[in-house]
């Protein structure tokens, strides 16, 4: 069976101290081209980390260096390459990758993408395992892009405990990439997002080396400054409708101020940008699985308007949602977090999982191709399709499992960092332990739930016949 491949994203970034904890944040939702593409939650061994580098679907090729690192990974699970998308390493080091974005022509004539260059397929694999801060994981891919080239323009997440880094590339080889302020939170959704370049500002930008002599060579800055969104980005009517209007909703929710007097297709939204409170993890949560609620665009409102006008972050077709929170004060051995969720957003739930284990539990693990309610992921599309159709009549018990589970994952995690373990050669094994104890508890929740929805939803299907009508 096969798949369509993957096409679009949303990113979420939030700084240190912007977070409820102190927490640095990356988060973005890995979307597919069609509604169904099954995905994994793996451990990936220094043992099973490929040394010669073979892409499936570009045919890209790297020798990787020796001595790779332990890193958590959420490939598919059809064998069509690896699309490990988003995780964590052995050294707190979280990578995403990626937030697919646009480009104008003129870049691509100047710099053509490259054919069997890197990709989305390719990017977790051969960096996050080489890597002990998100400054290199900036550096290692810059190197890669600068020698390999890229078949696509992509923006791709870097975070440890104390930064957060958004790399995005513009034609084949060239690249920039901006360290998210403390403070500030991003919105990326497909679309060139960094505005402008502090060339001088090396503690937070970096860049191909030359990215400014490229732009005048070819005449790619129209206007004054560096502004990589305006010189390397698009403003079709594609992003009107596709893209700006999920950055529009997702900013109002955090701070309506950001687009007071600005509409949902925009060409002026800020890349960084800040709130008047801290940011949660149901916060991006909610943003991520959001469809344009209390407005006339949401497909699932009563009385909505134009419910089709713009493209939704929650959607069909959303596979994997991590949320990765690297944690201060707390031993380096608990510190990083991967939240989970699989398939459709609006519809599922986040389950924390620790990332230093040595593998995961078998409900997330072992996603076959073909549905089956021992997998998490195919328990939650057969969710999503059933709650789409009876939307109205079953999301009250979506939300009440939602919230539930939700107040689960953050006791367990409460629980677990509250424990005796610390920096021992023991914590990995417990850690492992609890990660089972905690994907337990959603399997048999989730069961309920879509126990549940079917019941109701049995009793509403078109050819429902009563004997109470005769």
């Amino acid at each position: 069976m096969s798949f369509t491949k993957h096409s679009s994203c949303t990113t979420v970034l939030v700084g240190k101290a912007a977070s409820f904890d102190g927490s640095t944040i990356i988060a973005r939702n890995e979307d597919a081209g069609g509604s169904v593409n099954p995905k994994r939650f793996e451990v990936v061994q220094p043992d099973d980390q490929p040394r010669d580098y073979v892409a499936k679907e570009s045919g890209f090729k790297i020798t990787l260096p020796d001595n790779p690192l332990r890193y958590t990974s959420t490939p598919d699970a059809a064998d069509d390459g690896v699309w490990g998308e988003a995780g964590v390493n052995s050294k707190n080091i979280a990578m995403s990758a990626t937030e697919t974005i646009t480009t104008n022509p003129r870049v691509l004539g100047a710099d053509p993408l490259v054919a069997d260059g890197v990709g989305e397929e390719d990017l977790l694999t051969v960096t996050l395992p080489y890597i002990s801060s998100a400054r290199e994981g900036v550096l290692r891919v810059g190197e890669i892009l600068e020698n390999h080239g890229t078949y696509e323009s992509n923006g791709i997440i870097f975070s440890d405990k104390d930064e957060v880094w958004y790399m995005e590339t513009a034609g084949g080889h060239h690249w920039v990439a901006q360290r998210v302020p403390d403070d500030a939170f991003v919105i990326a959704p497909n679309q060139t997002g960094i505005q402008e370049v502090d060339f001088a500002d090396k503690d937070n930008f970096m860049y191909s080396a030359d990215l400014k002599k490229f732009a005048e060579n070819h005449n790619l800055n129209l206007g004054t400054g560096f502004n990589f969104r305006e010189i390397f980005g698009s403003h079709s009517q594609l992003d009107h409708h596709y893209n700006t209007p999920r950055a529009w909703f997702a900013q109002r929710y955090l701070n309506p101020e950001l687009v007071e007097g600005k509409g949902p297709m925009s060409d002026d939204l800020d890349f960084i940008c800040h709130a008047p409170r801290k940011i949660t993890i149901e916060d991006i949560k909610y943003i991520l699985g959001s469809h344009y609620q209390d407005t006339q665009y949401d497909p699932f409102g009563k009385d909505a308007m134009e419910p089709t006008k713009f493209r939704p972050i929650g959607i069909n077709r959303n596979q994997e949602l991590s949320i990765i929170q690297i944690r201060p004060n707390v031993p380096d051995s608990i510190a990083a977090i991967q939240w989970l969720a699989l398939a459709t957003n609006p519809f599922n739930t986040l389950v924390p999982f620790f990332t230093n284990v040595n593998n995961t539990p078998a409900y997330f693990r072992d996603t076959t191709t073909t549905a089956s309610t021992s997998s998490a992921y195919w328990t939650n599309r057969i969710i999503s399709v059933i709650a789409a159709d009876h939307y109205q009549s079953l999301i009250a018990d979506i939300e009440d499992y939602q919230e539930k589970t939700l107040g689960y994952g953050h006791h367990r995690v409460e629980t677990i960092s509250s424990s005796s373990m610390t920096d021992s050669s023991m914590v990995t094994q417990e850690l492992t332990n609890e990660n089972q104890a905690t994907a337990d508890h959603i399997e048999n929740a989730t069961n309920e739930l879509l126990t549940k929805l079917v019941t109701k939803a049995a009793g509403e299907v078109k050819g429902a016949f009563s004997h109470d009508l005769y």
